[in-house]
């Protein structure tokens, strides 16, 4: 049975048991993954997912049910779901389905040349970059993973206030990380890329990348305690961003767990700070035309020249703050950003690194999830990268901890850099160039 018959006879059915106004969420998804070790295919994978979600207002209230069997005989299931669900909700909370909005922008999130890369070419790749890895240098003793994946799903939103949205969207991702050893000294490091054209995938760039890294922390030592002027590099920044982004969240600020509440329009960060929720982002991998509730999505930015401009609603959060929402639902996930990036500066990375008399540039942070605060902003993380002298890289860095308060941060900034850049799957939406701040407290030596 194709979809739009079988939703059909979900509404038929629905409005005959006594439900008012109903909706569909349907999601499709497949995916595949390989992995190679020492030349040789390690792992294969091949999955997929279908998943219908239904909600229906009874009695006033709204139930939900969803199944993972996407046929004719889960209709009855689901409306029974629905409604036994509905009758068990306390909340008092006015509840509706969403007629739409009134326009929605165009967004192309799939690229149909995906599905033409042939397994092999796909094996041929990581095998390629794994080659490659070794070759570079003899202190690269293991490439510990060398990954190829790629996904592709579609999304349906229908309901019975005649919302009928449509969308697919795809991507694919390679991954290697690579243990060096000197002596008894070992470091390793990985390096990703992930995008939409397979065509523009360099198994060379992607194998270096990682062995360079890697090398560069051989010798690593700690430095002297003290209060440095750090270089966040764009990679960590993204990771350090990630972890505060909930606190732009409407829902988050209206249950007293942003630090940013009461604070729209007024100046929160440096005047060089500008950060912007952009789903229209050509080639963004979080880029859509509308969200989980269907409501067309919006470019906005939500730090403007340091000042914030807004927070990210859904329809709950928007109706009670009387405002429009700006189309960040994500379902049952609750609020979050679609393409969410600070904007570039003017300067070079190595420009940034000159302006450095003695400080460090920070590569990675470790303890996000146990060393950090997202309401208070405080953070103490462990650390590694490069000290920096005399405007010059001079040795890498490592058992250091960091320690600092983001909203402090970002009034603390001094210099953007030029080289924004997005992270890995799970944190792809995210996107820094590196960043200078005046001063943080090191804890080392």
């Amino acid at each position: 049975m194709d979809k739009k018959t079988l939703i059909d006879k979900l509404f038929q059915l629905g409005k005959e048991r006594g439900l008012e106004d109903m909706e569909v969420s349907y999601r499709n998804g497949t995916s595949f993954s390989l992995s190679i070790f020492k030349s040789e295919l390690d792992d294969y994978s091949l999955s997929e997912s279908d998943v219908l979600s239904f909600r229906g207002i009874y009695d006033g209230k709204m139930g939900y049910s969803y199944t993972e069997k996407v046929d004719e005989t889960s209709i009855e299931l689901l409306i029974n779901g629905a409604i036994e669900n509905a009758k068990i909700i306390s909340s008092e909370d006015e509840v509706e389905i969403f007629a739409g909005s009134k326009e929605y922008k165009e967004v192309n999130s799939y690229n149909p040349s995906l599905d033409n890369v042939s397994e092999l070419e796909k094996i041929e790749f990581a095998k390629k970059a794994e080659e490659i890895a070794y070759s570079l240098d003899k202190r690269v003793s293991t490439v510990q993973s060398c990954n190829y994946a790629d996904e592709s799903s579609e999304s349906i939103i229908c309901n019975t206030k005649g919302l009928n949205l449509h969308n697919k969207s795809n991507l694919t991702l390679s991954y290697i990380g690579v243990v060096v050893k000197d002596g008894d000294d070992v470091k390793s490091k990985y390096s990703f890329v992930c995008g939409r054209d397979f065509s523009k995938f360099d198994a060379e760039k992607l194998a270096k990348e990682a062995v360079e890294e890697a090398l560069s922390m051989l010798g690593a030592k700690s430095i002297k305690s003290g209060n440095y002027p750090i270089i966040v590099r764009n990679d960590t920044m993204v990771d350090l961003l990630q972890a505060f982004t909930g606190i732009f969240s409407a829902e988050s600020v209206q249950k007293d767990l942003s630090l940013l509440k009461g604070k729209l329009n007024e100046q929160i960060a440096s005047t060089k700070l500008t950060l912007v929720d952009d789903p229209f982002m050509e080639d963004g991998l979080a880029s859509r035309s509308y969200d989980f509730e269907g409501a067309a999505c919006t470019f906005k930015n939500v730090i403007e020249n340091g000042v914030l401009k807004t927070y990210l609603y859904n329809l709950k959060t928007a109706k009670k703050a009387n405002v429009e929402t700006t189309g960040n639902s994500l379902g049952g996930s609750g609020i979050g950003p679609s393409n969410f990036y600070i904007k570039n500066g003017d300067k070079s990375l190595d420009k940034i690194v000159s302006t450095i008399d003695k400080g460090l540039l920070i590569t990675n942070f470790d303890g996000l999830h146990s060393g950090l605060n997202a309401i208070s902003g405080d953070f103490s993380l462990s650390a590694s990268g490069y000290e920096i002298e005399n405007g010059k890289v001079k040795r890498p860095v490592e058992q250091i901890t960091v320690a600092g308060n983001f909203f402090n941060m970002i009034k603390n900034i001094e210099e953007i850099g030029n080289d924004l850049k997005f992270g890995l799957p799970g944190s792809s939406y995210i996107g820094c160039p590196s960043i200078k701040f005046k001063s943080l407290a090191v804890s080392g030596e």
